[in-house]
């Protein structure tokens, strides 16, 4: 077995943490793939694996030779791709991930005028509520809202967005326009548990005020849904609610007390040189999301 077959045993084993299913995966024998690793140890001359009866786990040095690997078989596939014209022409098929909210409010439009430009193309629109991991998920672009943690991803800063607090002017007419974070406690709270959810919002220069939800949602949608029936306040990312604040069904309240605005990054996995897909999609989606009033 090569060197480079063997580098990608090597990923396949670490990833999955096993021998025998990192042979499954790559239809290999798992005495190969014993063998396999033992010669890419013996070349380099250290340990890669510590292996116990119910774990394979990577030492020191085979952490760092992971991501050395991964590096060394993305640009050899980067030069396959360029060579076989993917960095030339759209084709495939396009995967995109981002927020359920964010995705059917702003992504999926752009996805649709995306494909009537490329038809030669198709899109697979993952929203979901989660991190996903794009190399293990076969996902082309994601967006991600918030901080980045240090990855080898590639991440196109697009805009931001701010945690509000938000009611309809029914009910800030009926019960008044809190003016600091105190007067929250005299306000009805709708809580979407996936987005605040615990006991306490955090505001700007990290003032904490404990809130007593009246209401709580194990969803953003129908904790807006139930604010815009005049029922109470609540608190989301201001881009969940944009189209409610252009119609004035809801208007933020407690603007000035809002915390630092959470970032919103285009990421993907291919480095440099992206697949013909992923860099058109990308230098479509980057100037629209811009351009959109609700992320600034």
């Amino acid at each position: 077995m090569d060197r480079l077959q063997a580098m990608r045993v090597f990923v396949e084993v670490a990833d999955g943490g096993a021998f025998a299913a990192a042979g499954r995966r790559l239809r290999i024998s798992p005495p190969a793939i014993t063998r396999a690793v033992a010669a890419l140890e013996d070349a380099i001359g250290v340990r890669l694996f510590t292996r116990t009866t119910r774990a394979v786990t990577l030492t020191e040095a085979g952490t760092r030779y992971l991501a050395d690997c991964r590096r060394i078989l993305q640009e050899i596939a980067e030069a396959e791709a360029s060579a076989a014209g993917l960095h030339t022409d759209p084709r495939g098929t396009l995967v995109v991930t981002a927020p359920v909210i964010f995705g059917r409010l702003y992504i999926l439009p752009m996805l649709t005028a995306f494909l009537d430009r490329h038809p030669a193309l198709r899109v697979e629109a993952r929203f979901v509520d989660r991190i996903v991991n794009l190399v293990e998920d076969g996902i082309d672009v994601a967006v991600r809202i918030g901080p980045l943690p240090e990855s080898g991803l590639t991440a196109l800063r697009v805009g931001s967005v701010r945690r509000v607090i938000c009611g309809s002017a029914g009910y800030l007419a009926r019960h008044g326009v809190p003016q600091t974070p105190e007067d929250l406690a005299r306000h009805r709270i709708i809580a979407a548990t996936n987005a605040s959810p615990g006991p306490e919002w955090r505001l700007g220069t990290g003032r904490r005020v404990a809130v007593t939800p009246v209401l709580s949602c194990n969803d953003v949608a129908s904790a807006i849904t139930a604010a815009c029936a005049g029922w109470g306040l609540t608190r989301v990312l201001s881009y969940q609610i944009g189209p409610q604040v252009a119609c004035g069904d809801l208007t933020p309240v407690l603007t000035e007390f809002e915390g630092e605005p959470l970032p919103i990054h285009l990421v993907h996995a291919e480095g440099a040189r992206p697949a013909a897909k992923v860099r058109a999609f990308v230098d479509f989606a980057a100037p629209r999301l811009r351009a959109t009033p609700h992320i600034t």
